[in-house]
């Protein structure tokens, strides 16, 4: 893959936790795909990831009840599916 910073190629995809936040308005996302560069040292995450992130943060926003919310991200051909868990 080649990094979108630099434009080397080596870079590789990485599922991280992420957690947005903090005390009762914790957000923890689970398996967030994120493009590390070992050249270049940078980390990011496609449009789309970011997309589905805002999406679950306006979701959760307007409905508290919920303790936990299936999420898929999708890249390319592969579908990774995380588990983004309430406090």
């Amino acid at each position: 893959m080649t990094c979108d910073v630099c434009g080397k190629e080596g870079a590789r995809q990485r599922y991280l936790t992420r957690s947005y936040g903090k005390g009762e308005s914790l957000l923890v996302i689970e398996n967030v795909p994120v493009i590390c560069c070992p050249h270049c040292g940078e980390r990011y995450m496609t449009a789309q990831t970011l997309d589905q992130i805002e999406h679950i943060k306006r979701s959760r926003k307007i409905s508290r009840q919920n303790d936990s919310y299936q999420l898929q991200f999708s890249n390319s051909d592969e579908e990774i599916k995380s588990l983004c868990r309430l406090p």
